[in-house]
């Protein structure tokens, strides 16, 4: 990025930072817009030119996550076996969870609390799952079908899914990289039963 990319990116994330300190010392519902730019020091119209609503303030620490999960997977060479190359994305989230402990589980906290929030939230790991199935898509270069490349990025999002949600009710005392172990053992050794037509 250039420098200019570089100082917007900074404030970007300055304002989401200073947006988060206010929700978990007031209450996300009792925040305004104005509170937050009079925090970090900038006007309303620059909060909304970064951030079209106050939801996305929220959201917007889950969808660097996100992103950088995506940038891990795209990252891998494409003659690494696919379950191999996913699981950089557990790796990922992982890494995210255990260097920013103390706000996600202040997060999630917020979501469980905000009703839209949840929808937000629901809504971009839905668009995610489906980036993830077209670069799988992109990725196989013709080896698997559209119904493949959907099943696998949905079974990806919810061991993600799964494990965060895990962490979060165990109050981030259970290691993040035992939950993810664990869970992809329970996959792997065909513990968790998948549907089966009767017969």
């Amino acid at each position: 990025m250039g420098l200019r990319e570089v100082k917007m990116e900074r404030t970007r994330r300055f304002i989401a930072d200073t947006a988060f300190d206010l929700f978990v010392a007031q209450g996300y519902d009792d925040t305004t817009i104005e509170q937050i730019a009079a925090a970090a020091e900038v006007g309303t119209r620059t909060v909304y030119r970064y951030y079209s609503t106050k939801e996305a303030l929220v959201v917007s620490f889950v969808e660097n996550g996100l992103t950088a999960a995506m940038d891990a997977f795209l990252a891998q060479p494409d003659a690494l076996p696919l379950a191999e190359a996913l699981h950089a994305v557990v790796d990922s989230v992982e890494h995210t969870i255990g260097t920013n402990s103390a706000r996600l589980l202040a997060l999630y906290e917020i979501f469980d609390k905000t009703t839209g929030l949840r929808a937000g939230l629901a809504d971009l790991c839905w668009s995610w799952r489906q980036r993830l199935a077209q670069e799988i898509l992109r990725r196989e270069d013709g080896a698997v079908d559209p119904l493949f490349a959907a099943l696998t990025a949905a079974s990806t999002m919810n061991v993600i899914e799964v494990i965060v949600q895990t962490w979060t009710v165990n109050g981030g005392r259970v290691q993040i990289a035992d939950i993810g172990r664990e869970t992809l053992e329970l996959l792997h050794t065909k513990a968790i039963p998948v549907p089966t037509p009767a017969g």
